[in-house]
């Protein structure tokens, strides 16, 4: 039995859980400098984004789609992260964006997207962001008919819409009924052709099986067809996100979830349900899954309609990571045996899985020397808890006991791998009066600038 296990089984630490790494990451770990050059320049916690891999996470979209032998549409949903840089890799790759306030469409026209590669998308959208997406020519997905009426009365040109359709047997707020598609349709049809077009139908399921979304799909082509014989143009069906993400590996990922105990946590104190980090079926390969399913692809092809994805968080895999330094070290116990309580330069705000009563599991890397991996026979690992500058009990970073490679001191670093997706800035505050950490854009050379978020309003 290895010394983990040992400390695993006694309920002193939890188990380790790696993440994948990218190259970009191992070179960025390995420089004797950067990091450290980083952290005195900020002066306090910093996330670090590498948008190439945005650009390579699209070109794996795209050749999803073009395997099944369609086109697609790929519009990044940019609440799963608001970094200028991400935006302007979609722009430059061709990609669309998907927004829902008039704050989010300003900034991806600032970082380069055109107005028709817009997707609005959002529950009852304001009077400002429908007007605007109208200017645009945005696409609209209207989830609710009196949106719709909103969107008909204040519109200056033809608009392009897709009708949200809320699941069936779905308890969601979201997306209209079967009388409610009815009712919008009627509206649609007393306004004229020339006010609003029915581009075709959205929706966005919950869960990461790809077989609901094809299932669902196969309908609305269906739908998509009843349209057309009325004189829509009914040529798109967009299945929203809630593309899997692989953070780690099957078997780390089974040890760690089959086994998961509050006595792993500081205080017995365990999170809510977990986000399912490891998957067989993740991003771009559950495009495919989905496409190969029922023969979705095939009847996409025929009747040539175009199927939609907006990826927020699977977009973002392996594209970014939160750095903070120790500030403080204190030893605390634990049936007898001791672990360790560091306090970090930064708050749980920057990483939300915590503030939804859950923990962002990835295991840190300790640096310097913190890509050092645990092997059998080797010394014992240090069970540590991290814990935020705030002035808040609840302000843990990470509430289980990490199996870290060597004692922490103060001025390490301690690196969060893969925070890009909905992890780094999704609940971002200045609590306390404490900066709200800055975004390095890293270049494959490893040069960096920051991150300017062009036209983002206050």
């Amino acid at each position: 039995m290895t010394i983990t296990a040992e400390l695993t089984g006694r309920g002193i630490t939890a188990p380790p859980l790696t993440a994948h790494r990218d190259p970009w990451e191992l070179r960025l770990l390995a420089d004797d400098r950067l990091l450290a050059d980083l952290a005195l320049a900020v002066g306090g916690p910093f996330h670090v984004l590498f948008p190439e891999r945005v650009t390579a996470n699209l070109r794996a979209y795209r050749a999803a789609f073009a395997e099944a032998g369609l086109a697609g549409a790929i519009y990044y949903a940019r609440k799963a992260n608001k970094a200028a840089c991400v935006i302007t890799a979609c722009a430059r790759a061709d990609a669309g964006v998907d927004v829902s306030s008039p704050g989010e469409l300003v900034a991806a026209l600032g970082g380069g997207i055109r107005g028709r590669e817009l997707m609005i998308t959002g529950p009852a959208k304001s009077d400002e962001l429908l007007w605007l997406a109208t200017r645009h020519g945005a696409m609209i997905a209207i989830d609710a008919v009196d949106e719709l009426d909103r969107l008909i009365a204040l519109r200056a040109e033809p608009c392009r819409v897709l009708l949200r359709v809320r699941p069936r047997d779905s308890a969601s707020r979201f997306g209209m009924t079967e009388a409610e598609l009815v009712a919008a349709l009627d509206l649609i049809t007393r306004a004229g052709p020339d006010s609003i077009m029915v581009d075709g139908f959205s929706f966005h399921l919950t869960g990461y099986d790809p077989a609901p979304r094809a299932r669902l799909a196969g309908e609305l082509v269906d739908r998509c067809l009843r349209l057309r014989s009325e004189g829509h143009p009914a040529s798109m069906i967009s299945i929203g996100g809630g593309f899997a993400v692989d953070y780690a590996d099957a078997e780390q990922w089974r040890a760690f979830a089959d086994g998961l105990r509050d006595r792993w946590c500081h205080d017995g104190q365990g999170s809510g349900s977990l986000y399912p980090y490891h998957s067989e079926v993740a991003g771009p390969a559950m495009l495919t899954e989905i496409l190969r399913t029922d023969g979705l692809a095939d009847r996409l092809r025929e009747h040539g309609i175009r199927l939609a994805i907006e990826p927020g968080r699977s977009l973002l895999d392996r594209a970014g990571l939160s750095v903070f330094a120790v500030r403080g070290v204190k030893i605390r116990e634990e049936r007898g045996l001791p672990y360790r309580m560091i306090t970090v330069d930064g708050s749980s705000l920057s990483l939300s899985e915590q503030w939804f009563g859950s923990e962002y599991v990835p295991d840190p890397v300790l640096w310097p020397s913190g890509t050092e991996q645990l092997q059998s026979g080797a010394a014992a690992p240090v069970p540590t808890c991290v814990g935020g500058v705030t002035c808040l009990e609840s302000d843990l970073l990470s509430r289980r006991r990490i199996p870290l490679p060597r004692e922490p001191r103060i001025g390490d670093l301690l690196i969060y791998p893969n925070t890009a997706g909905y992890q780094m800035d999704s609940n971002e505050s200045e609590f306390q009066n404490h900066p709200i950490p800055p975004k390095i854009v890293l270049r494959p050379d490893l040069r960096w600038s920051l991150d300017h978020a062009r036209g983002e309003r206050s």
